[in-house]
């Protein structure tokens, strides 16, 4: 047993685009530019992990040629 007080978790946001029916992710920061993504349905699930240079290369082709 540990006398350190618990670590706190993430704080966890969702989308202001989220209808309140949990089918969107919600995204956290982690510290040193890293997010940790999950999907609102089964928070129970690990979350997805991201580098800081990974999530900006993701959220730039969501806006590339052929998205809609």
């Amino acid at each position: 047993m540990s006398d350190r007080p618990a670590q706190p978790g993430p704080r966890w946001r969702r989308s202001s685009r989220s209808t309140g029916m949990n089918n969107c992710v919600e995204a956290a920061p982690l510290g040193e530019g890293r997010l940790a993504v999950r999907d609102s349905k089964d928070v129970a699930l690990p979350p997805l992990r991201f580098s800081a240079r990974a999530w900006a290369s993701f959220v730039a082709g969501l806006h590339g040629p052929g998205v809609s």
